[in-house]
């Protein structure tokens, strides 16, 4: 894997509460330059980014974002002013409370009903690993699998600890086939050289360290999986 096809699976992020627009218009050019999968940024930019960007690299923002106890109602209305304001991808952020009352079916209704409103449009759902036992996970996978959602995403980058390579074998082996998985690493951050084969596929764990003086140790990048049957 060289590093075009590593770029190509990046969503280059900035969440931090004090983002700029500066800043989010700096990843928007690298975006760009390096041709990642997408942009993930606050809700609050998305429409100013989508100008930007003009459809060269695709818009990603947060739903829910970081600890996923809004109502179901409050999401719909966060996902629908997101794709207004021209965002091509969702990542939203389930009810953990309600993965530990075990309620399971409330979990799974409101990720249906938000991927109703995106369509064709990518939703990802976030079920924060850290915060989950063994078996809430291997749930949890079914419940994404059953959902219709495109991917599950590991973390936030915001709690307790990021995606762990035992995360990602235990996705892999849980999720439907049609299901990709998104790692969102922490202490597990490595050089954009570093990755670690898992199964048939190649998982990237990336911090980039660009040569581009501006962007080093700046922005986590969050590598996507393409989860291949065996």
């Amino acid at each position: 894997m060289d590093r075009n096809q590593i770029m190509e699976k990046v969503d280059h992020t900035l969440l931090a509460q004090t983002a700029t627009w500066e800043e989010i218009e700096r990843i928007c050019s690298q975006a760009i330059k390096y041709n990642t999968a997408s942009v993930c940024i606050p809700p609050s930019y998305v429409k100013r980014a989508a100008d930007y960007l003009n459809g060269k690299i695709k818009v990603c923002t947060v739903i829910g974002f970081p600890n996923g106890y809004n109502t179901t109602k409050v999401k719909i209305a966060e996902t629908e002013d997101a794709l207004q304001n021209g965002a091509d991808e969702i990542d939203m952020v389930i009810n953990l409370g309600d993965v530990k009352n075990s309620q399971f079916h409330k979990v799974k209704d409101e990720i249906k009903a938000l991927k109703q409103i995106c369509g064709d449009h990518v939703l990802k759902v976030i079920i924060e690993t850290c915060l989950l036992t063994r078996e809430e996970k291997i749930k949890m996978c079914q419940v994404v699998s059953e959902s219709g959602a495109d991917f599950i995403k590991t973390s936030t980058g915001f709690s307790t600890a990021g995606a762990t390579f035992e995360d990602i074998r235990l996705f892999k082996e849980n999720v439907a086939p049609h299901v990709k998985i998104k790692a969102v690493p922490l202490t597990m951050l490595k050089s954009l050289s570093n990755w670690e084969r898992t199964g048939s596929e190649q998982a990237v764990w990336s911090k980039y360290w660009s040569r581009d003086k501006n962007m080093k140790g700046m922005v986590i990048d969050y590598g996507r999986i393409d989860r291949k049957s065996n």
